[in-house]
């Protein structure tokens, strides 16, 4: 039909004609999973309002109606991540809970890299994870600093030892190679410099001697164990 000629309809001829689809009626968890899918993929980078419309399948002034921009997406992003925490065991004692949160903070920030620069915003899941850690020690005689210091602590170390890891990974990335092997032989000049310098006898003796250097879970584990060590030692608990 030609465009004068819808202009020419009647009301009456055009509700007897049938209805278009309604607009795609979206949910914030779907946003969310769509960004995180993308920034998964791609790094947070990636998630622009154009893109993530693209995604859904929606136009990009269509997702105005759910956000108000990018930083509302990104907090929907750390909402949904920290959402997939699995509950604490309730009997767990406080350092079998605190280790068992730590674990799952490091699979969570290794599988979403993107949470390095994402932050910490105020949402519920987040602050509901929060919560369960200070829950963790209610049965300890420590007053709410304490406690509050004990939880930076853990967090603390967890995400700079996984932020170590996805650092090196994307280290792995530029230099275009697969393995920590491949990567040593790239910097094998560099390293060789390093060492017969003679100026760096410590390091010197952690390259040529260590035989864990791979084995972050090995790595991790040690060092979570002593973070909680030094607490029950300082703390007395």
């Amino acid at each position: 039909m030609e465009r004068d000629e819808k202009d020419r309809e009647s009301i009456w001829q055009r509700l007897e004609r049938p209805r278009p689809a309604p607009r795609v009626q979206l949910t914030h968890g779907q946003i969310a999973d769509a960004a995180v899918e993308i920034a998964d993929a791609e790094g947070l980078e990636a998630v622009s309002m154009r893109r993530l419309a693209d995604r859904l399948g929606i136009a990009t002034m269509g997702l105005y109606r759910y956000v108000r921009g990018r930083n509302d997406v990104v907090e929907l992003m750390v909402d949904r991540v920290y959402g997939q925490w699995e509950p604490l065991a309730p009997d767990a004692g406080w350092r079998e809970a605190l280790a068992a949160a730590g674990r799952q903070m490091r699979r969570i920030r290794l599988a979403h890299p993107w949470l390095t620069e994402a932050g910490a915003p105020l949402t519920p899941g987040y602050v509901a994870y929060a919560d369960r850690l200070l829950a963790s020690m209610s049965g300890l005689d420590l007053d709410e600093d304490t406690k509050y210091a004990v939880v930076t602590a853990l967090t603390s170390y967890v995400s700079g030892i996984a932020d170590a890891q996805i650092h090196l990974a994307r280290l792995l990335a530029r230099e275009g190679v697969a393995t920590m092997d491949e990567l040593r032989t790239a910097y094998a000049p560099r390293m060789a410099w390093f060492l017969d310098s003679g100026r760096y006898p410590a390091f010197e003796r952690y390259i040529r001697s260590g035989t864990r250097k791979d084995d972050t879970d090995w790595q991790f584990e040690l060092g979570l164990a002593a973070v909680l060590d030094g607490i029950a030692a300082r703390l007395g608990i």
